[in-house]
């Protein structure tokens, strides 16, 4: 099972790597493509730039990493639902398709990207990291890399959502979901970093790791307008898609990981002040 879980991570690897040299070469041709892998490098920079404090200080307490991932939670909810679905639907429906037609295919679209995450996630080998080290010190470390990987997993439909926001919507709404994916993404790189001090990783390679985890989503932003620049008819269905990518890993990852330690209101309220942050970003920006 462990061979083919690495033979599957490899291949996926080759497959990103083929892509992303594709999306270079269309860069020239097509501006937007350019834009959309700076926006991604800026979401990437925004992931390095939180890591910077554990170079520097103490570990967060649990209860201030708990309200960050709430946090985060909140601002990838409202950019999922004003930033992607709605204007997916909108998309729809000024091509002329129905109500019930414009809500199927984005039914499907969110569909299918909870689907390629979960996929995603049961592909990725984890064991490796804890080969050797036994009991309640391997439980922490499994747990530890589990959530490393599923941060870095979950860059890479915030890297397609902020390529499909450049290719299909207007430049100031793929603005402001670039920055509330860059914003949430400083206290991603932090607990992230954070995550693997205290699993007793030294300072720097956390941090080092930590700004490694953003570098997919230039690349997933590249791909993903590259995609939609290849046919506009694919646009509601790459917004769908990354949103439901997105509301899988908040769902899957972020919340119950907020709540695991029992700060649950801090985290909720970290969550109702990242989510109107977001929708007064997008609002006044789209």
């Amino acid at each position: 099972m462990r061979g083919r879980r690495w033979i599957a991570f490899a291949l996926a690897a080759l497959g990103l790597l083929v892509l992303a040299l594709h999306v270079v070469d269309q860069m020239a041709a097509n501006p937007r493509i350019g834009d959309a892998v700076l926006g991604g490098l800026v979401a990437a920079l925004a992931t390095a730039l939180g890591t910077l404090p554990v170079l520097f200080s103490q570990r967060l307490s649990e209860r201030t990493q708990d309200t960050l991932f709430g946090f985060g939670a909140g601002v990838m909810l409202a950019a999922s639902a004003f930033s992607l679905i709605i204007p997916g639907l909108a998309a729809l429906r000024a091509s002329g398709a129905g109500a019930w037609h414009a809500g199927g295919v984005m039914a499907a679209a969110i569909l299918l990207g909870a689907a390629a995450l979960l996929a995603m996630e049961r592909l990725v080998p984890h064991e490796h990291f804890i080969k050797g080290v036994e009991g309640h010190q391997a439980k922490k470390l499994r747990r530890t890399w589990l959530f490393v990987f599923a941060i870095a997993l979950h860059n890479l439909p915030e890297g397609l959502a902020i390529g499909v926001g450049y290719a299909g919507t207007d430049p100031l709404r793929a603005s402001a979901l670039t920055a509330g994916i860059a914003i949430q993404d400083v206290p991603e790189g932090l607990v992230v970093a954070v995550a693997l001090l205290a699993a007793g990783y030294k300072r720097s390679f956390a941090v080092a790791l930590g700004m490694a985890s953003g570098l997919v989503e230039p690349i997933g932003a590249g791909l993903g307008a590259a995609v939609i620049g290849w046919s506009a008819t694919l646009l509601p269905w790459g917004l769908g898609f990354a949103g439901g990518a997105m509301l899988f890993v908040i769902s899957h990852e972020i919340i119950p990981e907020s709540h695991r330690k029992g700060h649950e209101a801090f985290a909720t309220g970290g969550l109702m002040l990242g989510f109107v942050i977001m929708m007064l970003l997008d609002t006044a920006l789209g």
